[in-house]
């Protein structure tokens, strides 16, 4: 598919669940039932944003030692434990 990417993100169990269902309802893949929702949600926050954006607030922290930026699932790990 031209302009798609793989990603991991976690989503609580009971939105997962109705997502599925709606695919199984509808017809439609996982996938696309969650694009849709980010699409609308995405569109509705456009229109209630009162100016726009053009980059995004800075950090001051600065990436810690053995954090690899290529691996996700080690990053998510380290994320969870509160290291970072």
């Amino acid at each position: 598919m031209l302009g798609c990417m793989r990603t991991t993100v976690r989503i609580d169990e009971h939105v997962l669940a109705d997502a599925k269902a709606v695919a199984v309802r509808t017809g439609r893949t996982l996938t696309a039932v969650i694009e849709d929702a980010l699409r609308e949600s995405l569109a509705r926050s456009r229109k209630s944003e009162p100016a726009q954006h053009d980059e995004l607030p800075a950090h001051s922290a600065r990436l810690q030692p053995g954090v690899d930026l290529d691996d996700s699932s080690a990053l998510l790990d380290l994320m969870e434990e509160g290291r970072y």
